[in-house]
């Protein structure tokens, strides 16, 4: 062969490889985000996308986001914000050097409407439950759906809000399956709750809820998951509670009835009066290995179901260390629940000092391994979400 020709074939080689590496499946960042995606779709890694309303990824489809994509909602007259409808999965997977950005072009918290997904788990709002946001369904029979993988994700200047009672969240979970797996995420900057639950029975663990100026972390509607290394810090005086937890409003005792699993919190306030834990409208949990500061009220319990739960076992709360103490805005009846029946258990605390580095970066030694608890937990011997020795927000979190 002449070198001429074997040029020309080395050329066609490389050419043909090229083609064979392009994804068919790859949208273009030149093309707007907006509307319907109804067959499986990716965002490419290092390039930016621009969101221009709401996206919706319909059942069957799975909108797949590569390492270092960044996506920017536009600062115009649309409402702009991603939705994963049931049936449809998100394969989002960043890293801790090239996390998935979603953001907006106004650097403001409320500038755009965040990430939503809808599965098909259990929630006791019943068969025609719509997600706030995209008039979506949500909830179902299958504990163990699978919504799709989301990890390293952080979501800047969510919480538009829609009308006075429709604000979005920076991530929310519409009936969302233990089939999902949820971890290093950061919700920053938003202007309603960073963290939101309706219902399920997702796990989740590495979360971080910055500044979001309605509640930290949220649940309602019979969320019954579990959770592990979850930090919260307020900035803003128009921050709310750090976790703000529900059953039912209309019905505090309609089943599944919320009963979260958490360990390894550590949850810092504006510094305000208000609340730190808010448990009410009858949802039950049980808290492992928490620090609660910032708050004037950090821990506060309502209704019969609430506090009754609590007095019980139902409930539990174990090593949670509180800043100041505990007290109940119960106006149903008689208090079920008392600060003297938190210190019986022995190993929580009040009116405790801590030190914290960066605004949330320490643990106190000790604590119950929460592998005893339940199998999803990872071994921690300590209080708190983020130890100095494993700093595991450092490189994707800002």
């Amino acid at each position: 062969m002449n070198r001429k020709l074997f040029i020309l074939a080395l050329g066609a080689a490389m050419f043909a490889v090229s083609c064979e590496k392009e994804n068919p499946d790859a949208i273009d960042p030149e093309v707007d985000l907006i509307g319907d995606i109804t067959e499986n779709r990716t965002l490419e890694s290092g390039n930016t996308y621009t969101l221009t309303g709401g996206l919706h990824v319909k059942s069957g489809a799975t909108l797949t986001i590569e390492p270092g994509v960044t996506i920017v909602a536009k600062d115009d007259d649309q409402v702009d914000y991603i939705l994963i409808e049931q049936g449809a999965k998100i394969d989002a997977q960043g890293t801790a050097s090239q996390p998935i950005v979603m953001t907006a072009e106004r650097k403001e918290a409320g500038s755009w409407g965040g990430l939503h997904i809808c599965g098909k788990a259990p929630v006791n709002a019943g068969t025609d439950a719509k997600s706030e946001i995209g008039d979506a369904s949500y909830g179902g029979n299958d504990s163990h759906d699978n919504s799709g993988i989301l990890k390293y994700i952080r979501v800047e200047y969510g919480g538009y809000a829609f009308s006075e009672e429709k604000e979005a969240n920076g991530f929310t979970f519409y009936g969302v399956g233990d089939g999902t797996t949820v971890e290093h995420l950061q919700a920053i900057n938003g202007s309603d709750d960073g963290f939101e639950w309706f219902g399920g029975t997702v796990n989740v663990k590495y979360l971080v809820s910055t500044n979001n100026t309605d509640d930290s972390f949220d649940w309602t509607e019979g969320w019954c998951g579990k959770g592990q290394f979850m930090a919260a810090y307020q900035i803003s005086d128009e921050c709310d509670a750090l976790i703000e937890a529900d059953n039912n409003d209309n019905d505090n005792f309609a089943t599944p009835i919320s009963h979260p699993v958490l360990s390894n919190l550590t949850l810092v306030g504006n510094g305000a009066d208000g609340r730190g834990v808010r448990l009410r409208a009858g949802t039950q949990a049980e808290l492992y290995n928490v620090i609660v500061t910032g708050k004037g009220r950090a821990l506060t319990t309502e209704t019969e179901g609430t506090e009754s739960a609590l007095a019980d076992g139902t409930s539990r709360l174990q090593y949670v260390y509180l800043s100041t103490g505990v007290s109940s805005d119960n106006e149903e009846g008689s208090i079920l629940y008392t600060q003297d029946m938190f210190l019986e258990d022995g190993t929580n605390r009040i009116d405790q000092t801590f030190d914290l580095t960066d605004n949330i970066i320490g643990t106190i030694d000790g604590g119950i391994d929460p592998t005893t608890v339940n199998s999803f937990f990872s071994s921690a011997n300590f209080i708190g979400a983020v130890s100095a020795s494993d700093n595991w927000m450092e490189g994707w979190t800002k």
